[in-house]
Formats: C-alpha cells, structure tokens, sequence
C-alpha cells in the first residue's frame, strides 16, 4: 500500500490537532533511515512520539507507541538535529500542495539565542523519499540522503542548497476538475481500460488502492471498463472523495487478508473488497499504522543490523551444500568398490592362466550363475599376483572412504541443520541483545573467525519470551539457541513441562508447573507457542512434550541441540494470533 497524498492530508491534519505547538522533549535515531522526535503537547498534556521513515522499503510519517532500541552513540544526523531543534516548539505541520511532501515548522533557538525557524521537510516518495532540514530561508542544512550530480542530474540535494520541490507529474488535480473537463477527459480515452487504472493515470496524488474504491461507488466494480462507466457516476464517485477532505471525516481502515495479515490501510472505508477480507478501523493514524507496520519494520532493522550474521550463515550454507554434493558424488564413485573386489577374487584364482605383462586376462566369473567370462583390464608392468593385489588395494580405499565420506555428510547435514537454527533465530530477533546473542552463539561455534561484527558480551542477561496460559502458568519460549539452553537447563526445574516441534528446528518452550498437572488447555496452549516459532508453516505440527528431567545435552554438541526420551506427541496448529494475545508485553 502506498503511503499517498491523501493519506499524508489525514496525518497532517491529526499531527496539527495534536501536537501544535508542543515541546521538542528528544529526537532519537534508531537506524540510519528513521527520526523518531518525542514532543510534549499542551493540549493533552503528554508526550508523542512523531516518527518519521524515510527509507527505501516503509516511508512513512505518523505518531508511533512503539519504543526502539537506539544505538549507543547517536549518529551525525541525529546529533545536529538535536542542536538544531532541542527545547524548540513545533508551530505546525503542512502538506505541500497535494502532494507526498510534508513541512514541519519549528520554532527555536540558534546558538547565540535568537530566535530562528527551523524546517524538517519529509518527502515520502518510494525509493527516492528522503528528510531534509533547512533554515527560514529553505536553505538545505543537512539531508538524510545527500545527492549530488553523481546521482541525479535533475536535482541535487545538497547542504547550502536552496531547497527546490520534485518534478511535477503531469497529473490533473482532483479538487479542482469541473464536471465538463471530466467528461471531456473520459472521452478522448481509450473507452477499454479498467475505470481503476484511469483515474490513477491522470489525477495527482491517488494510490492504486484508493483508484479502485472510487472505480468501485462508480460503477459497482473495480475493473470496468471505461467505456460503461457513466460520466455521472464517476464526477459522484469524486464528489464524494472531495468531500472526505473538505469534512475531515477520515476513518483510519486496515484491510486483512484470509490469513489475517494487514495487506492495506487507508483514510476512509474500503468496500470493493467484499467478504474476501476484513477490515479495522482505529481511533488514530497512529495506531494503525504501527499495526501495519510493526513486523515490516521489525524484519528491515534486523536485516539492517544483521546483515554480518545473514552474509555469514548464507556463505557457511552455500559451502556446506557444496561440499556434500561433491562428497556424494565421490560416493557414488565408491560403488565400484565390490567390483574390484570381484576382480581381485578373480585373478588370484587364476594366477597360473594369466601369462607376465599381459594387458587383459579372459576369466570366468564364478560367483556368478551362469559363469559368464569377465574382461579384466591389467597394467602390463605388474605381475598377475601384482595387479590382484591393485585390484584388493583400491576394493579396501573405496571401503575406508565410503565409511568416511558417510560420516562427513552426516556431520555436514548436522552443521546445514544447526545453521537453519540460526536462520530461525535471526528471524524471531527482536532487539539488539538478541542478536548480539546469535553472534556469541556462532563464536561458540567455532565462527567467530568469520564474524565481523563480532562484540564480545560480558554477563548479558538473556530475555526469552514469556506467555501466561488462561489458568495463569508462565511459559517461557527461546528466541534463539543461547535462549533455548539457558531456559531449558537455568531457568526449568527437572518437573516443568518441555515442548519442541517434532524433528524440525524450533524454539524450546518451557511451561512452569514445578511438578503440577496443568489442564487440558494449558498444555494446547504450550504446544501451539512451540508450533508458532518452529520453521514448520501451516497444517497440523507435532509436538513433543516431556518433563525437563528427560532432557540431556550431549557433550561437545552444538548450542540449542538436546536429545530427550519418554515424551508424548501432541497435534497442534500454528497460531500467532493466539501467541500475542498470551504473550507478556514488557
């Protein structure tokens, strides 16, 4: 969904009702991309947090209830900001034209402390969004993304630059139209495109969302076709989009898809769907948006700051895969083994027919039924004894290495499922404690020599995930395998309960009960957590459930691999609907 100009009006209008003339309390700057300025409104007596993405993948503008870790040392952009904008007020917040671009103005202090305005202008456009900070004088102080002409011919962003607005697109403007030009543009089109892809083709600042609602109360369908829409019903459909602005009754709306993902949101209803989806509404832009962007988010940070440990376990994979494809291969060439030896039987049974220096001996093959003759290949410096003993030399090599090659891709494959462990825990890593822990995990593992970003942590509190079942028993869940071993060997007791998805990575979930028998539901409810963070996806999981006590760690095995006995399986499906509504928020 795109974050369009009607939706940027929306978020104007309720930053402007909110937070108008309130204090600049903090600007923090959790990842490159991303501001997040903590304002203290008078008007609801409280503090906000205005965040503001200007990245690639979710840009974006909104108020945020969502806390992030920041890094220990503030980056450059942050600190200026903070010397720019610290103790001053936002006046207010505008919308440039009808278009992606919004202007924060603010009112401080400069250092000698006269007062000065400050501007944050926010362009939310894709690929290309970007957060600049100018003067009174739209001067360009700093960007987020300096461009020079090295990057862009057209338009350069660079401090000491007087701010210059993105090239128009040549698009009419939706409130301004009359009904004549709209009946005038309708004809001079192709009468067989989709009503959608027309109004998104020619009107400024409309989403392919939004395109197809109106194409929709036009025309009771989302892909008509031009030519059977009345030009009526398409100037009602508009009206009715210019009047949701000049009320201000906008309704925040997230759509769900069958699966009950946020696939869409919007500033007013959205009906075309029909049934197929449902759909949210909210108090607050605010609130929805953090909704729908709360996992997104969460996966760009941890990919940004994880990129060391993605490139690392992506290279250890591929070489591991690598080398057993090759070992299978000197495997399969093993299978000649018995041959050999065949042939080895052979010419020592026939030692005295076989003349010195011959290149090949005519034997019969007496271990067969019908003592076919077999055509043996000999090297002709070698007596017949000689070349039988070749023969036993490379029947007793393709012996040894089929037993070694065996054990080398059993160890392989162990080290590609260990790896696939690590994968899992890279995706269920919230915080960056989380993935300072994978990476003293993989040093553990003997990977620290390829770790480049590899911090030593001295006495780092491990924090697993805890849920509290409906009878209120705590479960603990391991977000990555130091988490498993630590919750499964520190923190249980030998009579708690232990659940892990069967034969697949998975976290270890612990259900403390200290010996008592919890209900039915209690133990469903431990065994779906342990089903939701596995790696397996969809349809009925087993999951094996024992008390801690049948628990052992190997010795010298890897972080997070246990073996376990006298356990029971249960059937259960994958619920993260259910898992967050049990889950302890801290």
């Amino acid at each position: 969904m795109a974050f369009d100009s009607g939706m940027i009006f929306a978020v104007v209008n309720e930053i402007n009702s909110r937070a108008s003339d309130a204090k600049v309390e903090k600007i923090q700057q959790p990842q490159k991309d991303e501001i997040v300025i903590t304002l203290h409104s008078p008007v609801l007596r409280e503090n906000l947090r205005l965040a503001i993405n200007a990245g690639a993948n979710n840009p974006k503008i909104s108020f945020t209830d969502k806390q992030k870790e920041n890094p220990a040392t503030p980056p450059m952009l942050c600190m200026l900001l903070r010397k720019q904008l610290g103790g001053g007020k936002l006046v207010c917040a505008r919308q440039v034209g009808f278009d992606r671009i919004v202007e924060l103005e603010f009112s401080t202090r400069d250092e000698m402390g006269f007062a000065v305005t400050r501007f944050i202008i926010v362009e939310i456009m894709g690929k290309y969004s970007n957060l600049l900070l100018t003067d009174e004088k739209k001067r360009i102080i700093t960007a987020m993304k300096i461009i020079d002409f090295s990057t862009s011919r057209l338009r350069q962003v660079l401090p000491g630059m007087i701010y210059e607005l993105p090239p128009a697109q040549d698009k009419k403007d939706i409130f301004s139209i009359e009904k004549n030009s709209l009946a005038s543009m309708v004809l001079s089109c192709d009468g067989t495109i989709p009503l959608s892809k027309f109004i998104l083709a020619n009107f400024l600042g409309i989403s392919p969302l939004v395109s197809r609602e109106l194409a929709y109360i036009a025309s009771g369908n989302s892909d008509t076709p031009l030519e059977n829409v009345l030009t009526e019903n398409l100037w009602d459909a508009i009206c009715f989009y210019r009047e949701v602005f000049d009320k201000k009754s906008f309704l925040p709306t997230l759509v769900y898809d069958e699966n009950e993902k946020p696939i869409e949101f919007n500033f007013f209803d959205i009906t075309h769907y029909g049934a197929n989806m449902r759909t949210q509404h909210f108090e607050t832009f605010g609130e929805l948006l953090d909704v729908y962007f709360e996992k997104r988010d969460l996966a760009d940070r941890i990919k940004q700051r994880g990129q060391d440990i993605i490139k690392l376990v992506s290279n250890a994979t591929a070489r591991l895969q690598k080398k057993i494809d090759v070992q299978k291969e000197e495997l399969r060439e093993c299978a000649d083994g018995e041959k050999f030896k065949l042939y080895g039987d052979l010419l020592t049974a026939n030692l005295y027919a076989i003349k010195r220096g011959a290149k090949e001996a005519v034997v019969q093959n007496y271990y067969s039924e019908n003592c076919e003759e077999v055509i043996i290949e000999l090297d002709s410096r070698l007596t017949p004894a000689q070349n039988a003993q070749r023969f036993y030399k490379k029947y007793n090599k393709c012996k040894n290495a089929k037993k070694y090659l065996t054990e080398q891709i059993e160890i392989a494959r162990l080290e590609l499922d260990y790896l696939e462990t690590v994968t899992q825990a890279l995706e269920r890593a919230e915080t960056e404690n989380d993935l300072a822990e994978i990476r003293r995990e993989l040093s553990q593992s003997g990977y620290a020599s390829r770790m480049t970003n590899l911090k030593p942590v001295k006495n780092a509190s491990v924090k697993p995930m805890e849920f509290k079942t409906s009878s209120g028993y705590r479960v603990l869940c391991g977000k990555n395998n130091i988490q498993n071993d630590h919750i499964t060997f520190k923190l249980a007791t030998k009579l708690d309960l232990w659940f892990h998805v069967k034969g697949a990575p998975g976290s270890h979930v612990v259900l403390l009960c200290n010996g008592d028998e919890p209900s039915e539901k209690d133990y469903t409810e431990a065994a779906t957590i342990a089903a939701t963070y596995s790696s397996i996806e969809g349809g009925q999981v087993a999951v094996d459930y024992t008390r801690v006590k049948n628990v052992k760690k190997p010795p010298a095995a890897k972080p997070g691999f246990v073996t376990y006995s006298t356990n029971y399986t249960a059937y259960v499906s994958s619920d993260e609907k259910l898992c967050d509504a049990l889950r302890i928020k801290k």
